[in-house]
């Protein structure tokens, strides 16, 4: 039974992972741009088109289906065409991998990056996530997933986050957002995490509010996640080229008759 539900899993995994075209609403940044702006530590958020993008999108009401983490040139590697490998990622065939920034080449990206993360930080997390290259995707998730990709499903809001409470828990298996959540959570850095306030008696019979955070599990964790994060500034390569609107070369509407 294990083995045919893993089979099933495979087979669902190809076939829902095949980009469809048209189903983009984003536009790709310029890859040169982008590749300028990358600093090792970012997070890149991609707008997939794949039929498990599209059940990603719509059961966290987002534009992201998918994240990969920026180590740079120090990853090590080239593709099949020569290009450098400078990202991470989970794939849902491949598993934990290497990739190329022509990868992305054709998608809608975001780049989030962690505010003040100190050097040795970065370093924990980047050789976090690349110790965990040759891990498996968690083909749960797949089977998961394979349920809600129906136009309408019938799934109320409040229970989507559960639904896609992604995972099998299985250390050896991978997704793309918890692979990275989690090494941000283990050196101590917040993604998103559940705040509580308590109230306690202080000096003086005073009252004082504190905060205290919560972990939340890093299978919970969605793409979408590190782009509503307050702890992530949003970096985008076009204003950080020097756009001026004044230099877009509008066309000149043709006089009417």
């Amino acid at each position: 039974m294990l083995r045919l539900s893993r089979w099933v899993g495979e087979w669902l995994a190809r076939y829902l992972s095949k980009p469809r075209a048209g189903v983009q609403v984003g536009t790709p940044a310029d890859p040169a741009r982008l590749l300028r702006c990358l600093e090792p530590g970012d997070v890149l958020l991609v707008e997939g088109s794949s039929r498990i993008a599209t059940a990603i999108k719509y059961l966290t009401q987002s534009t992201w289906s998918h994240a990969a983490l920026y180590v740079g040139p120090g990853l090590g590697g080239t593709d099949e065409a020569g290009e450098p490998l400078l990202f991470v990622e989970a794939d849902v065939v491949l598993g934990v991998c290497k990739r190329p920034l022509a990868q992305y080449r054709d998608l809608h990206t975001r780049i989030c990056r962690p505010h003040g993360l100190t050097p040795q930080d970065r370093r924990h997390l980047l050789d976090e996530v690349v110790g965990r290259l040759g891990s498996r995707y968690d083909l749960k998730n797949v089977l998961d997933l394979a349920r809600y990709l129906l136009p309408a499903p019938p799934v109320p809001g409040h229970w989507r986050r559960k639904m896609i409470a992604l995972g099998s828990g299985d250390p050896t298996r991978a997704i793309c957002s918890s692979l990275i959540a989690e090494a941000f959570q283990n050196v101590g850095y917040p993604v998103l995490p559940r705040i509580t306030h308590e109230q306690k008696q202080g000096a003086a019979n005073r009252r004082m509010r504190r905060e205290i955070w919560h972990i939340r599990h890093h299978s919970l964790y969605a793409p979408r996640d590190f782009d509503v994060s307050p702890y992530f500034g949003i970096v985008k390569p076009t204003l950080e080229a020097g756009f001026d609107y004044r230099r877009i070369p509008w066309q000149t509407p043709e006089p009417t008759a």
